[in-house]
């Protein structure tokens, strides 16, 4: 299991959103986007290594501003946090409308150090 995560300035285009959902389906990855406001925050996962890089790819295409991988493609190292990613759907796209929820998605996931250290809200 592998995944990214990424901070834009915003994610307020529903055109993108489509295609960045249609990009999750195409490679059978999960995503999970903050958006709506400021700042825009987006994780992804999936079982292939290079999937999750394409999905990356298209988000990096489609040129948001203030775009930051903020935690490039790298293997999911918690085994709780692998366990939790196998039940969810991969080739689905979610949105939450806060970054409090995209915290709460995180430690549901049981990837809540990993995305705090990925934001910057804490050092190792």
């Amino acid at each position: 299991m592998y995944h990214a995560l990424i901070r834009t300035h915003h994610i307020t285009s529903r055109k993108k959103v489509a295609r960045l959902k249609t990009a999750a389906k195409t490679h059978q990855c999960f995503a999970l986007l903050r958006s709506g406001g400021i700042p825009g925050v987006m994780y992804v996962r999936g079982n292939d290594r290079s999937q999750v890089q394409k999905w990356v790819d298209t988000v990096h295409d489609l040129r948001y501003k203030d775009y930051q991988l903020m935690a490039p493609v790298a293997a999911v190292s918690d085994s709780t946090a692998v366990k939790q990613a196998a039940t969810a759907n991969l080739g689905a796209l979610e949105e939450v409308d806060t970054v409090k929820e995209m915290g709460a998605q995180m430690e549901l996931r049981g990837l809540q150090k990993w995305w705090r250290i990925a934001m910057g809200f804490v050092h190792e």
